[in-house]
């Protein structure tokens, strides 16, 4: 526990450090409108410093494309889990997560990489 305790901390002043603003949008389903047949959503955003990178040529799938981007940020720095769902903006460009990684040590979760779409 002291181990992951001190990678969290760490790993979070070294993204503060090397990373920019980007502005996390945690979104969760609200209540289904009869009438119109929508979903309303229910967001909250949350301000934090991240790394970002562009994609390599080998990392190129089915579901990643060269023109996505890879944003790494301490784990420590969010107050929720992030998923497919959420969003994240960047100098006012709106991105979709597409996939969320983490790296973990001992059951905790030190970063989290989302790869992002434009």
């Amino acid at each position: 526990m002291a181990l992951a305790s001190s990678l969290q901390k760490t790993a979070s002043k070294l993204v503060s450090k090397f990373g920019g603003t980007v502005a996390v949008v945690t979104v969760s389903a609200g209540a289904y409108n009869t009438s119109t047949g929508a979903i309303t959503e229910t967001t909250t955003t949350l301000t934090i410093k991240g790394v970002l990178d562009g994609i390599s040529t080998r990392e190129v799938s089915g579901l990643v494309q060269a023109i996505d981007k890879r944003l790494t940020v301490a784990a420590v720095d969010l107050t929720a889990v992030p998923t497919t769902a959420d969003r994240v903006t960047i100098s006012g460009i709106v991105h979709q997560i597409i996939t969320v990684e983490k790296i973990e040590q001992d059951n905790q979760v030190i970063i989290y990489t989302f790869t992002l779409r434009a």
